[in-house]
């Protein structure tokens, strides 16, 4: 399992930049991107400035899209590690630029290809699944990745043309393993890692802050740690299941924006309880302005994510850097599994 580590300091990731000097640098950016004939790729977790300056904002699996699709010569990937080796693995012919190279992915560090490798000869006739949250050695062995707006897709695809004896390995988030297990009904062999922001978001957190909303909404990532409990909550009767959403990213933000909507014809504001990383809130609410979203717990915030900052995108532009290239080798084994996950949508 991955170690806890700790998490990034709420607000602190602009502290020192005022609103005039945010504006000064999201300018120059806009410039060098267009001069560089550069995209610019943020994850929904990136800070709301970076989110601003983007050219697409978006999940795993939006992301692999646009990156597939992008026309520019080079990608500038706001996002984490394992992000920009898929963008380089989707598109060998383009720069891919990470402003800070040490932006990693608890999760991704949680297996690596030498251990992925084992387990397979354990089941030498099972398919591995790997969350895209891997690195590009892990996915070098994988047979499907996947992301958490399609993982049930995926796995089910696998049932239905490979058979229903089918042994799937999947991996290497536990709990998004448990959320597809249960949804499809079928036991699966699951790698016992975690996003330690996510699981870091328990039920006590959940309980606490549905209490003091309770006419509020719940949206609950699949990696967090408390989706397997509220599943069983919500399968005994205990909460109604009307009011819980188990929902990817992108489906928060498609939440969102039905929500706003009907916010609107209602002329009432509605509160959601919203359990992911809390960059995440600054992209709901931009959708549904009209919609009140709460944190589950206003700590669960990514080290990682947030090392990526308006200078260091500058910098990334300005000076060409820090390019992520995915060896050849293992970049066409990579792009196998990768193409299948984007193939079945």
């Amino acid at each position: 399992m991955a170690p806890t580590l700790p998490m990034a300091p709420a607000g602190g990731h602009s502290q020192e930049l005022s609103a005039r000097q945010i504006a000064a640098l999201q300018a120059e950016v806009r410039e060098l991107a267009s001069t560089r004939d550069a995209v610019i790729l943020a994850h929904n977790y990136q800070v709301p400035e970076v989110q601003q300056v983007a050219d697409y904002v978006g999940d795993s699996l939006g992301l692999s899209r646009q990156a597939a699709a992008a026309e520019c010569e080079t990608i500038v990937f706001c996002g984490v590690h394992f992000m920009a080796e898929t963008a380089s693995i989707l598109c060998p012919q383009k720069t891919v630029l990470i402003p800070d190279l040490d932006a990693g992915c608890s999760l991704a560090a949680s297996i690596d290809a030498e251990q992925l490798a084992q387990w397979r000869a354990q089941y030498p006739r099972g398919v591995v699944v790997m969350y895209v949250n891997t690195t590009a050695e892990v996915k070098a062995l994988t047979d499907y990745c996947c992301t958490s707006a399609n993982a049930v897709d995926v796995v089910r695809h696998i049932y239905s043309t490979h058979g229903e004896e089918t042994e799937i390995l999947f991996g290497p988030d536990m709990w998004l393993g448990a959320y597809v297990e249960r949804e499809l009904g079928r036991r699966m062999h699951v790698w016992d890692g975690e996003c330690h922001v996510h699981a870091g978001i328990r039920p006590a957190d959940i309980d606490a802050t549905r209490a003091a909303h309770p006419d509020a909404e719940l949206l609950i990532h699949p990696e967090c740690g408390c989706s397997t409990s509220v599943m069983e909550y919500v399968a005994a009767g205990d909460i109604d299941s009307g009011g819980v959403h188990m929902l990817s990213t992108g489906g928060m933000l498609r939440y969102a924006q039905a929500a706003e909507r009907e916010s609107d014809r209602a002329g009432a504001r509605r509160e959601a309880v919203v359990a992911t990383e809390t960059g995440m809130l600054y992209a709901l609410e931009q959708a549904a302005p009209g919609v009140s979203f709460i944190p589950a717990n206003a700590e669960a915030s990514c080290m990682y994510m947030k090392m990526i900052t308006l200078p260091k995108l500058l910098d990334a532009l300005r000076d060409n850097k820090f390019e992520v290239r995915v060896p050849d080798e293992i970049a066409a084994r990579a792009r196998i599994p990768i193409d299948r996950m984007i193939a079945i949508g």
